[in-house]
């Protein structure tokens, strides 16, 4: 199980950049419309959020850079292509309130972690305010500062 799981989850792919780019005002679970060959590939462990960006198009939501590879075990006739869009299932009132947000305050939809839960693959959205170079300095020096002080607080018990 990785960062943020629960019981009956198993994460195969965190995006650990997208917390350091982005300033994450809002997580949202959906799941992802996948082919069985990519089903049996992220099982295996493989699978790759670094790239991967959401983008709403036609009143649906795509999630578009992921990258599956094909599963090992297979012939070449089926292959399917490994960085393909990737339609995310959310419910319509869900959507119409992530095309208000993003259009309305320059928001990004990022996917922070795929997992499967219960069985089923989900991936982690963020709606996220992009950072600017000096912030990110100033959220890791926030974070220093932070663990200094646990430090100190343990060493005085």
């Amino acid at each position: 199980m990785g960062a943020g799981a629960e019981p009956g989850q198993k994460t195969v792919a965190s995006n650990r950049r997208a917390r350091h780019d982005y300033e994450i005002l809002e997580r949202l679970e959906a799941g992802i419309s996948l082919t069985g060959t990519e089903v049996k590939s992220l099982r295996g462990g493989r699978g790759s959020i670094a790239e991967a960006f959401g983008r709403i198009q036609g009143g649906e939501v795509w999630l578009e850079g992921m990258h599956i590879p094909p599963y090992e075990h297979q012939g070449d006739a089926s292959r399917h292509d490994p960085t393909r869009p990737r339609k995310l299932l959310l419910h319509r009132k869900e959507i119409e309130r992530l095309i208000g947000k993003t259009a309305e305050r320059g928001l990004a939809l990022v996917p922070l972690r795929v997992y499967f839960s219960h069985g089923l693959a989900k991936v982690e959205l963020g709606l996220g305010r992009g950072r600017r170079r000096f912030e990110k300095r100033q959220a890791l020096a926030e974070r220093e500062h932070r663990r200094e002080m646990q430090r100190e607080a343990g060493r005085r018990r």
